[in-house]
């Protein structure tokens, strides 16, 4: 299994709303490294779902329910979707600021490669955001 992160600004789609929906598909991903990353997705994958630029925090854990096809809202051939499910939302929260502080996170993708909008993470990394979170 392999761990990941994956990006919403929650104005645009929540936490909340994800729990609602139940399962959504992970679009308009217009950046290849975030897209490949996509593509490694496995069934069964768990993610961190963080939201961005507003909370600024790792909120909840998803699944990947189904593994990537073509992006349904372009024609364009490059660019594909996962699907999530929700697991469960954290107990806390962890914030960027708290991830920036732990010297065990100083090489997480959040902190190296802040505007890619889906990141691998590590188990290492997994378990200490885990941690954190109170879990």
């Amino acid at each position: 299994m392999s761990f990941w992160l994956i990006k919403s600004e929650p104005f645009k789609y929540s936490w909340d709303q994800f729990v609602a929906d139940k399962k959504t598909y992970w679009d308009g991903v217009r950046n290849y490294a975030a897209r490949n990353n996509l593509k490694a997705m496995k069934k069964g994958d768990l993610a961190f779902f963080y939201h961005s630029n507003e909370g600024v925090e790792i909120v909840g854990i998803a699944e990947v329910a189904k593994e990537f096809y073509q992006d349904p809202t372009t024609t364009e051939d490059a660019w594909v979707v996962v699907d999530f499910k929700p697991v469960r939302k954290l107990k806390n929260p962890v914030p960027l600021a708290r991830v920036k502080a732990d010297p065990r996170l100083a090489n997480m993708a959040l902190i190296k490669l802040s505007r890619l909008s889906v990141q691998p993470v590590t188990a290492e990394e997994w378990d200490i955001i885990l941690e954190l979170a109170g879990e």
